[in-house]
């Protein structure tokens, strides 16, 4: 028999397999699974914490002798049962090393489990930066490639056009790397594919020199920034509008690179005790007295009201303060259905806040952009795009409501032809989703050659993209 060292992984008896998984099994006392937001939780059977590509494999090969199904994880920063599983879980947290990297070409070469924030202490380093980046840097990066996360700005694509190639490790066991030029159905049906086509061991990204965001901050009534959206939207490189219903005002971002010295800005108030510790309590209280929710929004709007200018580096303005736990959803309109998205919404919480007995939701609303593309299932796919996000608190991790907000706000949303969120909670099934992205049944007939078994599916797969009716709320925290 072939020794340990050198054998292939299907040559290593069952036995000999498992105890060379050892040492990266989390103890069974360990092995509860809870995404950032408390919003799901699952116990897969084992979690397996590799250290290098090999122990990949060995995980993959177990998965296939057991009768296991493979979900990969990071961090678990998707609001949403993407990453639950009651079977194995194999977590790339260990897997974290850049791999490559070429200040001539502007690349570098990570692995798929390195989270934004060390990928940028990396980065800076070598005096280079990510093109665009989301509001957080907490997530993994391979998560962020496979679910098409974001940023904004109108001539930036999602994070995943950045990907130059990757390397995967197939359900076979076998490893391929893919780029637009190599195996290219393969790779643009990786780059948002919800792991789905195998465990993203490698990512290149295109990068670009170091730099500085300047930004602008201010403070418009909505009805101003609706009138005069296109403009908006096209004044920076990098526009996000923060939205509060309550008082009908909008905080505005306008970042653009500069070369001009760091001066970081930001709100006194709203990053100390009053905006975070205060705020927090009176969240908490209008779980009972709904009216304070509506008076806390108001105060958070004037804790950060005031025109600002910060400059400083890019990530550290792309960047925001997410503050507490949340339940939290966000859909891509086309672009061109904006201002009626935007007036409907407006009018459905102008009634509410008119009733009584109406909701009284946290805030704010986020509004982004982006570029069109070609990924498969990319919700900027073909169109330019905007994305409005929402949220409720969990203030110190307590439940709220929430269901009756985001059901009307998808109702809205989806008559302007939205498209989710990946990485969250939606209703979404396949006959939907078909209609919304023309190559969905190419991806499906890309995820059914790689994965014949289905190894890498877990119920979010199988309830979204292949339409087996299972329940959304079952890993829900509070059901």
């Amino acid at each position: 028999m072939p020794s340990q060292l050198t054998a292939r992984p299907s040559d290593i008896p069952l036995n000999n397999l498992y105890n060379l998984l050892e040492p990266i099994t989390v103890s069974k006392d360990n092995v509860r699974f809870t995404n950032w937001g408390q919003t799901f939780v699952c116990t897969p059977s084992s979690i397996f914490e590799p250290e290098n590509e090999f122990q990949c494999e060995l995980v993959l090969e177990l998965a296939r002798r057991e009768g296991k199904t493979l979900r990969v994880a990071g961090v678990g920063h998707s609001p949403s049962d993407l990453a639950c599983t009651n079977e194995f879980m194999l977590r790339t947290t260990k897997l974290n090393r850049v791999l490559e990297v070429n200040t001539e070409k502007r690349y570098v070469v990570a692995q798929g489990g390195i989270t934004l924030n060390d990928l940028h202490a990396q980065l800076d380093k070598n005096n280079l930066a990510m093109i665009n980046l989301g509001s957080i840097s907490e997530q993994s990066l391979a998560g962020v490639v496979t679910t098409a996360t974001h940023g904004s700005g109108m001539a930036y694509g999602v994070i995943s056009t950045n990907v130059m190639a990757l390397s995967l490790l197939l359900a076979d066991g076998s490893r391929i790397t893919c780029s637009r030029n190599e195996h290219a159905d393969l790779f643009l049906a990786s780059i948002c594919g919800l792991g789905t086509t195998g465990i993203i061991l490698s990512i290149q990204l295109e990068v670009e020199p170091a730099y500085r965001l300047k930004e602008l901050q201010q403070s418009l009534p909505f009805d101003d920034v609706v009138q005069n959206l296109d403009k908006i939207a096209h004044s920076a490189e990098h526009v996000r509008l923060w939205w509060y219903p309550s008082n009908g005002t909008i905080r505005c971002s306008y970042a653009n690179r500069t070369d001009e010295p760091k001066k970081p800005a930001g709100s006194w108030w709203w990053h100390t005790l009053m905006g975070y510790h205060v705020v927090q309590l009176f969240l908490f209280l209008g779980r009972y007295f709904l009216f304070l929710n509506t008076w806390v929004a108001n105060f958070a709007c004037w804790l950060s009201s005031g025109d600002t200018v910060g400059i400083d580096d890019s990530y550290k303005i792309f960047n925001v303060d997410c503050r507490y736990p949340q339940h939290t959803t966000e859909w891509a309109i086309p672009y061109e259905n904006t201002l009626a998205c935007l007036r409907e919404l407006r009018d459905y919480l102008d009634k509410e806040y008119q009733d009584p007995d109406g909701i009284r939701p946290h805030f704010p609303i986020e509004i982004r952009f982006s570029a069109s593309d070609d990924i498969w299932l990319s919700p900027s796919s073909g169109q330019r795009t905007c994305w409005i996000g929402i949220v409720q608190y969990k203030p110190y991790g307590f439940n709220v409501p929430y269901r009756k907000l985001f059901q009307a706000y998808e109702d809205i949303v989806v008559q302007h032809h939205g498209r989710p969120h990946w990485a969250k909670a939606h209703r979404l099934r396949p006959d939907s989703l078909r209609t919304l992205y023309p190559r969905f049944d190419d991806f499906r007939r890309i995820m059914e050659k790689v994965d014949p078994s289905g190894i890498f599916r877990n119920d979010y797969v199988e309830r979204h993209i292949l339409g087996k009716p299972l329940d959304p709320r079952v890993y829900k925290e509070h059901s």
